[in-house]
């Protein structure tokens, strides 16, 4: 007894946490793919229906807002995002004195939870008591900063908010990956003759694809499931002017009391992560294979 209790341990202490995320996690997904079938209102129904809650998804104008503005939000947040960190990363693999000060600095905002970084933004940003207000306190009363409340331009707010966050963890990656490139490569051009950012540009950066890749499936998950950030700046207004998929989803589910919606909702959300996840993962997989 002894003998298969020592040999059985690590199942049966893994088995309580198994469990758990059998039921709470599959189990609930499962759950939301079936409600998603019926036509569940303010209380679920079970009886398979068909693809109707799917149709008056794409049907609603709200869910059509939501989609644009992943697009906008998920297309700049990305780009800028590793743009700005490449560039920050380049400039800190310069040795400079002040390196772990202003890495600190660009790496505090990450420590942040994006509750705190929405609404620090949102006194920014708002017309009475930001940066609009200090400019004309400054003497320029012509000056208009109103990105908060204008619904054309408020998710531009948000993404400003996202960037702020999250490129100085894009710096990280990529100043990780710039370090880990053979000197020896790096030394032999340079002897060469070639400048340095044709250093940058047709040796270190192209090496580094395998960061880029993960720096973007990082964001990307990060910009799908955006919803914290959204709540804290702008609640998803001025109307629904800033609604993404997840905030859609928790007024469906919470607001409106459309549990069908709520859920048909989500598994677009989880259909579109898994588009991005699973063809990194199988590439992985048979790197690993190979090697």
């Amino acid at each position: 007894m002894a003998k298969w209790f020592e040999s059985h341990l690590p199942k049966i202490v893994l088995a309580p946490s198994f469990i758990a995320v059998l039921i709470f996690v599959y189990g609930f997904i499962g759950w939301t793919a079936w409600v998603s079938l019926t036509r569940s209102r303010l209380l679920p129904k079970y009886e398979i229906e068909g693809f109707i809650q799917y149709e008056r998804l794409f049907d609603s104008p709200r869910w059509d807002t939501a989609i644009t503005n992943l697009y906008i939000f998920g297309g700049l947040y990305i780009g800028i995002s590793m743009v700005l960190g490449l560039i920050l990363a380049i400039l800190l693999d310069q040795n400079i004195r002040t390196e772990g000060a202003i890495r600190t600095i660009y790496l505090y905002p990450m420590a942040l939870s994006m509750i705190v970084t929405g609404t620090a933004w949102k006194w920014i940003l708002n017309p009475g008591l930001g940066v609009q207000n200090m400019v004309q306190g400054w003497g320029f009363e012509n000056f208009t900063f109103d990105w908060l409340v204008n619904p054309d331009r408020a998710i531009y707010a948000i993404i400003l908010a996202a960037i702020w966050q999250s490129s100085g963890f894009v710096m990280a990656l990529f100043l990780a990956g710039l370090r880990s490139v053979d000197t020896e490569i790096i030394r032999a051009a340079q002897v060469d003759g070639i400048p340095t950012w044709r250093v940058y540009t047709a040796i270190i950066i192209p090496s580094m694809a395998p960061i880029f890749l993960s720096a973007f499936i990082v964001l990307a998950h990060l910009a799908i499931k955006s919803f914290d950030l959204v709540i804290a700046l702008t609640g998803g207004g001025p109307g629904y002017a800033t609604d993404l998929p997840a905030t859609y989803m928790y007024a469906m589910a919470f607001s409106r009391g459309d549990i069908g919606q709520a859920a048909s909702s989500a598994m677009i959300m989880m259909l579109v992560v898994f588009a991005i996840i699973v063809p990194y993962l199988y590439s992985e997989l048979r790197v690993t294979k190979h090697d």
